[in-house]
């Protein structure tokens, strides 16, 4: 692998906030500065916590940085309902993004998995 870049965790997560932002810009959620800046925050950090634990180069990093972006999941995902609750996105926007982090989190729970019963310990111990 040469790069994070191709980790389909972080490609969801990169579809996820292109998501976020085009809701953003079409809703009135981007009169909503608050609202907006945490979530434009927490997808962010999906992706950009997927990165930062590759590019640390050992399994125990990309562990701890991967736990972070499945906990930023879960707070786009709260975030999402006080969207819906507010009226700034329909239903099917809420179900369309909500269901898309559901499946992220599982996904990189799933990976997490792997990296704690893999031998390999990651490229900075080889």
């Amino acid at each position: 692998m040469n790069g994070f870049e191709e980790l389909d965790v972080w490609k969801l997560a990169r579809e996820i906030c292109n998501e976020v932002w085009i809701l953003i810009e079409s809703t009135s959620l981007g009169n909503d500065y608050s609202l907006k800046n945490q979530m434009n925050a927490s997808s962010g950090s999906i992706m950009d916590n997927i990165a930062e634990g590759f590019e640390r180069n050992g399994n125990r990093e990309l562990i701890q940085f991967l736990s972070i972006a499945k906990a930023s999941c879960g707070e786009l995902r709260s975030q999402l309902y006080r969207c819906l609750d507010r009226e700034h996105i329909t239903k099917t926007q809420f179900d369309n993004i909500c269901s898309k982090t559901i499946t992220e989190g599982k996904k990189i729970g799933a990976f997490m998995s792997y990296l704690k019963k893999s031998e390999r310990k990651g490229a900075k111990y080889d």
